[in-house]
């Protein structure tokens, strides 16, 4: 933890990531206080409407009692289970008993389709899923498609409370593999970020930060955004566990202004992490929010206008920060350490070194690559499966020093970083980073599509939009209908986030010569479009 008496300069010249030699997640967020202070409650429950407190002794219970029925369907340390749910207590005690197991967690959207599910549990070779009712009926008929996938659990209805509630946690250390995340590119397939233990600690400074040297007496955590983003999972879920602190879990309802203060309220909620697109929806609709002490916001800056909002609106300064899937958490601001620069992201976060690099790997103080040196806790172990990927991803310097490449150009400001762009193609939309690859695949298997191109388009609301560029086959007719049943196709292949907002039909697309989509002229004309509008 933090020391909450130092000022910034103190605390990143002194800290030092001094890991255990042996560390599991699943006890640091669990065990650890259940043996300790058993009564301690570790989750608000309140995705049923009323409000119930789920103690640390029974999340040790339910995650014994799941890692044992696991062990029983034959997982082992090493294998991979997914869990596909929403925020539930079954969703925590899911990771937890699958650290416990010394196995691989998996976060996958609810959202997702059965293309999405598909490549995400191909890929990392899952033998089992742990799920509920609504979104088990996903996996029927699936098995031929993945023969390794041999179990879908859904702990309320098959019997995983029958079994003992002893379980002796399997011994792991901070490399050991715990996590996979799929993030989106912009080429080929989602790739899985494989992070180990460590990957828990390394977040805890930058989520110390963001909520203004958490924790404090009277700290409860929540957030709107999904637990199967590595947003929800690492930067609220399970650093709120780790000290102890209430974590709320609320249904997936439709996001608003009443509802997300009736929650606050219920849940007695003091610190939050809210998407951009959350504050941009409560901003529209002129709302207030009471009762809060800190909250913090990334995926995207929000800009001098959305910071002075959430003074009035909020009663406090909004804490921006920066880290994405691969390696998170390792910029923030803090007002309780020093005041924001008005266009920065923030500072680097103590225990990760963060800068501007050139082409040929030095810090610059011109526009560069924002990097991270390797060393940082919460960086991921290697691309699952995909050493070619892993090793694209790193830059040597001079000295042979690697650093992890974000994708993102920056700007050094002093040791603010001010971000300008992305250096690639991914589409932020509604907080959520979507790659277009995986899009147009989905699209050329319809059977109009000759040929498309998927890029972001500027939006006031989501930042972004998913839009399309089709080319039909001959025999099809560009009309209404054939718009909907493209849109519908992605939404239920992939996932409900992730369709295009929009679709234009076009003769042809710009291409290299090598025959790759040109998608900087696509963004071209998509902003001429909106400039026409």
């Amino acid at each position: 933890m933090l020391p909450h008496d130092q000022t910034y300069d103190e605390l990143r010249s002194g800290f030092r990531w001094n890991m255990p030699g042996n560390y599991n997640m699943g006890h640091d967020v669990c065990d650890k206080w259940a043996d300790t202070d058993p009564g301690r409650t570790a989750i608000i429950d309140l995705t049923a409407g009323d409000r119930r407190d789920v103690s640390f002794a029974e999340l040790k219970k339910l995650s014994n009692q799941l890692a044992i029925f696991l062990a029983s369907c034959g997982i082992e340390p090493g294998d991979r289970v997914g869990v596909f749910r929403t925020q539930s207590v079954w969703t925590a005690v899911a990771h937890i008993a699958i650290w416990k197991l010394g196995a691989i967690s998996i976060p996958l959207f609810t959202l997702f389709g059965e293309e999405a599910l598909e490549t995400r549990l191909s890929n990392s070779g899952a033998k089992a899923i742990v799920t509920d009712e609504i979104h088990a009926v996903k996996f029927a008929g699936s098995f031929e498609r993945m023969p390794e996938l041999a179990h879908v659990i859904v702990p309320e209805a098959d019997g995983v409370t029958d079994h003992s509630v002893s379980f002796t946690t399997v011994e792991t250390t901070p490399e050991t593999p715990a996590l996979i995340i799929y993030t989106s590119g912009t080429t080929g397939p989602p790739k899985g970020a494989l992070h180990g233990h460590r990957v828990l600690l390394g977040h805890l400074p930058g989520v110390e930060m963001f909520h203004n040297l958490l924790p404090q007496p009277e700290d409860v955590f929540w957030t709107p955004a999904d637990w199967a983003w590595i947003g929800g999972l690492m930067n609220v879920l399970m650093p709120a566990l780790h000290h102890g602190i209430p974590v709320v879990a609320t249904p997936p309802a439709k996001f608003d202004g009443d509802t997300c203060q009736r929650m606050i309220d219920l849940g007695s909620i003091r610190n939050v992490f809210f998407p951009p697109t959350a504050l941009r929806l409560l901003k529209a609709e002129g709302r207030e929010l009471k009762g809060l002490r800190s909250v913090g916001c990334g995926g995207e800056p929000l800009g001098a206008e959305m910071l002075e909002w959430g003074k009035q609106a909020l009663g406090l300064t909004i804490n921006e920060f920066y880290g994405q899937t691969e390696c998170n958490l390792v910029i923030s601001s803090c007002t309780a350490l020093f005041d924001p620069k008005p266009g920065c992201m923030g500072r680097p976060v103590p225990g990760h070194e963060v800068a501007v690099i050139d082409e040929a790997g030095n810090a610059t103080m011109e526009e560069g690559d924002i990097a991270v040196k390797r060393g940082s806790a919460s960086m991921m172990l290697e691309y699952w499966q995909n050493p070619q990927a892993t090793r694209d991803k790193f830059r040597k310097d001079g000295s042979g020093d690697e650093w992890l490449l974000t994708g993102d150009r920056g700007v050094m400001d002093g040791d603010f970083i001010r971000f300008v762009g992305r250096d690639d193609d991914v589409i932020t939309s509604a907080g959520y980073r979507i790659g277009p690859a995986e899009i147009e695949d989905c699209l050329l298997k319809h059977e109009a599509v000759a040929s498309v191109g998927v890029i972001g388009k500027p939006d006031p609301k989501r930042t972004e939009i998913v839009k399309a560029y089709v080319v039909l086959k001959d025999g099809f007719t560009a009309d209404d209908a054939l718009t909907d049943a493209l849109k519908s196709h992605v939404k239920t292949r992939l996932a409900a986030y992730e369709y295009p907002r929009e679709i234009t039909f076009v003769d042809s697309l710009p291409m290299t010569v090598t025959g790759k989509i040109i998608r900087k002229e696509l963004k071209a004309r998509a902003k001429k479009e909106l400039e026409a509008t």
